[in-house]
């Protein structure tokens, strides 16, 4: 394993942040998807604990899939010679 260059680092820093933003986008979505039924249905209290605790269940889900896709797919491309892979 050779020396990486600053360009490759600052490659891979942008794609953690890009990952992990992306991740907490998606996460607060899904969260407001399920949760947010809670108010407009009259739920007890109890119910509102449960469905707090499976959307945020999927939530941290949904989180976990989406960096591990963005970094896996970026840990896959692989520029030959500092070409980036055509998109074809």
């Amino acid at each position: 394993m050779g020396h990486r260059t600053q360009a490759e680092r600052d490659a891979v820093t942008v794609e953690i942040g890009y990952a992990f933003t992306t991740a907490c986008f998606a996460a607060v979505l899904v969260f407001g998807a399920v949760y947010g039924v809670a108010p407009a249905l009259g739920l007890s209290p109890a119910a509102h604990r449960t469905l707090a605790v499976v959307a945020g269940v999927l939530a941290s889900v949904v989180f976990l899939m989406r960096v591990t896709h963005v970094l896996w797919r970026f840990g896959r491309r692989r520029p030959e010679d500092g070409q980036e892979p055509s998109g074809s």
